[in-house]
């Protein structure tokens, strides 16, 4: 289990094993989607989707394939064995498989809007559209769409106002550089923390 930036946790299985046997699907986009692309002037709204790996169903052929055992304290009973039923963080194919997913939710929106400029990738949506109130009949319709994929939208990381974040790129003013990099010492504790740093 690891912290996150937000301070909640999340649980991470050792996947090794089970990544030196998947044949890698590759990447789906030969890097990040840049957001210099979008027309001068456009309001825009960037979206994240909550906990998406773990809103994924596995096939349930696939699930025996991911499972992992905790072990009691001091082995005082037996370990018990879980599988996971979503797509595991730590799987090499699963930001592929995540990639695919929401892309294919996203199309009808694309589809629909194809006016609007929208781009994602893995669980984060960058939409922009000529007026408001085009981009707020995108936006709504995109929620809609993602709800019908079992996706959720974390309405705590919606950004509709200047500065905007996406991908390590800070948008504003019609302008588009890289975030500031902050790296705070008084938090690396762990040899997790050391590697994350580099």
């Amino acid at each position: 289990v690891i912290q996150k930036k937000s301070g909640k946790w999340r649980m991470l299985t050792d996947l090794r094993a089970v990544n030196a046997l998947i044949q890698p699907m590759g990447p789906l986009q030969p890097g990040l989607p840049s957001p210099a692309m979008i027309p001068k002037d456009w309001p825009l709204i960037i979206i994240d989707l909550k906990d998406c790996f773990f809103t994924i169903p596995l096939a349930e052929q696939d699930c025996e394939k991911f499972a992992f055992t905790i072990p009691a304290i001091n082995n005082k009973e037996p370990a018990t064995r879980f599988q996971w039923k979503v797509l595991p963080q730590g799987m090499l194919n699963s930001p592929t498989i995540c990639q695919t997913f929401v892309g294919r939710a996203l199309q009808p929106v694309r589809e629909k809007f194809s006016d609007c400029y929208i781009i994602h990738y893995i669980d984060d949506i960058l939409c922009a559209a000529e007026t408001k109130d085009k981009l707020i009949d995108c936006y709504t319709f995109l929620q809609a769409e993602v709800a019908n994929a079992g996706l959720a939208i974390a309405s705590d990381k919606i950004r509709t106002s200047t500065p905007f974040h996406y991908l390590g790129m800070q948008i504003e003013n019609r302008k588009i550089k890289p975030q500031k990099i902050e790296i705070r010492k008084d938090t690396l504790k762990t040899l997790n923390d050391f590697q994350k740093l580099l």
